[in-house]
C-alpha cells in the first residue's frame, strides 16, 4: 500500500530512541498517522514541527497498519508561527479540533482552510475571525452545522442578531425579542460579512464554545482545549478596548 499527498504537520510523538509518530492533515486523506524513522534527528526535527507543509509518502503492507511516512519539506513556517501568541496557541488549537474527526476521513476543505489560517495567525483580528469559521466548519463536518443564513422563525435574511441555542439557527431581532435572555448573540461579521471587532469576536467565541461543548466535548467527556483558551486570550487581548478586563477564560462576561 502506498500513496503520496500534500500534508500539514499537526503533531508529533516520540517513538523509541530515534523515531516519531507524526500526525498530519492531508489534502485528500484527512488526518493521518505514520511512523517517521529517524524523526528525532537534527535533519528531521525542524521539518516535523506543527504548521509546516510537507510532501508525504505513506507505505504499509496493509491499509489498516500504522505505516511509515517519508517526508519532503515544502513550506517551513514553524519558526514564524512562534513569533506571536495567536500563532503559538492557534496551531495547537486547530490540531485539537482536527483530532475530533475520524482518522483517515477526507476533509479537503478543512485542509485548505487550515493552510489559509496558518498564513494569517500573526494578525489577531484575522486570526480570530478565521479560527471561528474553522470551528463552525468542524462542527458542520461532525454533523452539528449551524444555519446562520436566515431567521429560523420567519425566513428573513435581514436584522439577524440572535442564534437559537436549541437549533443552532439564526433568529431575527423581532422574532427573538421575547426570548432575548435565552438567546446567543450572532456576531456581526458572521451575519453581514463585515470585519470582526472586539465585541463581535468575543460573541463568536462564546457561541462556538457553547455548541462545541454541548454537541462534541460534553458527550465525549472532554473539555475545551487549553490551547483554545490561550488563543482566545491572545486574540481578544490584541483588540481589547481600554478599561475592559478579560476574565481567565479570555471571554468577557455578558
Amino acid at each position: 500500500m502506498q500513496w503520496s499527498d500534500q500534508a500539514i504537520i499537526i503533531g508529533v510523538k516520540r517513538h523509541g530512541e530515534t523515531s516519531v509518530v507524526a500526525e498530519v492533515m492531508t489534502r485528500a486523506r484527512g488526518r493521518h498517522l505514520g511512523l517517521v524513522r529517524g524523526g528525532r534527528s537534527r535533519t528531521m526535527q525542524p521539518v516535523l514541527q506543527p504548521g509546516n507543509e510537507v510532501e508525504v509518502t505513506w507505505r504499509a503492507r496493509l491499509d489498516e497498519h500504522l505505516g511509515e511516512f517519508k517526508m519532503e519539506p515544502v513550506r517551513l513556517r514553524a519558526a514564524r508561527l512562534m513569533e506571536a501568541a495567536t500563532s503559538v496557541y492557534g496551531v495547537q488549537a486547530m490540531g485539537a479540533l482536527l483530532r475530533l474527526l475520524p482518522e483517515r476521513d477526507p476533509h479537503p476543505h478543512l485542509y485548505e482552510a487550515l493552510d489559509v489560517i496558518l498564513e494569517n495567525l500573526h494578525d489577531p483580528s484575522d486570526a480570530g475571525e478565521l479560527f471561528v469559521r474553522f470551528e463552525i466548519a468542524v462542527l458542520n463536518d461532525l454533523g452539528f452545522g449551524l444555519d446562520l443564513a436566515e431567521c429560523a422563525a420567519t425566513g428573513t435574511r435581514e436584522d439577524l442578531i440572535y442564534v437559537s441555542p436549541k437549533s443552532g439557527r439564526a433568529v431575527s431581532r423581532t422574532a427573538g425579542a421575547p426570548y432575548a435572555g435565552k438567546m446567543l448573540a450572532l456576531p456581526g461579521f458572521l451575519a453581514d460579512g463585515g470585519a470582526a471587532d472586539y465585541d463581535s469576536l468575543a460573541a463568536a467565541f462564546r457561541m462556538t464554545a457553547f455548541f462545541l461543548h454541548r454537541h462534541v466535548y460534553e458527550p465525549r467527556g472532554l473539555g475545551l482545549s487549553a490551547a483554545r483558551d490561550g488563543f482566545v486570550q491572545a486574540a481578544l487581548k490584541a483588540l481589547k478596548p481600554q478599561g475592559v478586563t478579560l476574565p481567565p477564560s479570555g471571554i468577557p462576561t455578558a
